[in-house]
């Protein structure tokens, strides 16, 4: 993996060993990035779940990622930059999916910083809408604009539990205090980034955290929420919708030519007539 490419990619300059601050600033950049998406997947199935070549489509503004991908090109940045990264398997809770931990999740935790050596911190750059900055690995609860979190002791497992913000897509995600290796995930991959049925592939949405707000883009529904507001609006032409990839969720997706990019937005507009017409 090309470090500094991804590091250019997101603006960050490594100035030090892992800190704090350091690693909330790398944090930060990352999802406000590099978008949760899962339009990668309409147009075709999920490939091999390849850590150098998701950082080269990231890199090369070809995709963005979700969690297995999110999270395992930072584990990798963050090793290669110093930082003691872990994996943990989780799973996310939904208003309409109870949630389970069935490794369908990918969770991070940073130990060993230099200037807060005892303390583990949470690391999620895979939740959609999640998290701007790492917290530490401790109950309680905290303000990350738009959106309220509480952190606790899962009662799923041995591990934690993140509590989102009502307004959130999700509504929580658990994961176990267990350690395990990117190999767990594989199996999961082929299921979610290929299979009809699963979300990813049904349908295409993109999410990005910026500093202040979340912005969601579903087939053709793009949000933007505050604190105290959500601004909504139906994308309604084809240009519109590229250009929003291109300009709010940094997707200009060079790889896709005028017939592609007819197909997908087809695709898009079909997903959005399915939704206004579901029971």
């Amino acid at each position: 993996m090309d470090s500094g490419a991804l590091l250019r990619r997101i603006g960050f300059q490594d100035d030090g060993p892992p800190r704090v601050e350091a690693l909330s600033r790398l944090h930060a950049a990352y999802v406000d990035q590099i978008p949760y998406e899962s339009i990668q997947f309409q147009l075709m199935p999920g490939g091999p779940l390849d850590l150098d070549e998701t950082a080269r489509r990231i890199v090369e503004r070809e995709s963005g990622g979700y969690c297995f991908q999110l999270n395992g090109v930072l584990a990798r940045l963050l090793t290669e930059l110093g930082y003691r990264a872990t994996m943990h398997a989780g799973g996310v809770e939904t208003k309409t999916r109870p949630g389970d931990v069935d490794g369908t999740h990918l969770v991070l935790t940073v130990t060993g910083l230099v200037d807060d050596p005892e303390r583990a911190w949470l690391v999620d750059a895979g939740l959609s809408g999640g998290l701007l900055h790492p917290i530490p690995l401790e109950a309680g609860s905290m303000r990350q604009e738009p959106f309220d979190l509480r952190l606790r002791r899962s009662v799923k497992t041995d591990g934690w539990r993140l509590d989102h913000d009502a307004r959130a897509s999700i509504v929580g995600m658990d994961f176990a205090a267990e350690p395990v290796t990117f190999e767990r995930f594989a199996a999961q991959h082929a299921v979610l980034s290929t299979v009809p049925e699963a979300g990813f592939v049904r349908t295409a949405f993109a999410f990005r955290r910026k500093p202040k707000s979340l912005l969601t883009l579903r087939s053709l529904s793009f949000t933007e929420t505050f604190a105290d507001r959500t601004d909504a609006v139906v994308i309604n032409s084809r240009a519109d919708y590229f250009t929003l990839l291109a300009d709010e969720f940094h997707l200009p997706f060079p790889q896709y030519d005028v017939s592609r990019r007819a197909q997908l937005w087809r695709q898009v507009c079909q997903q959005y007539e399915d939704f206004l017409t579901r029971p």
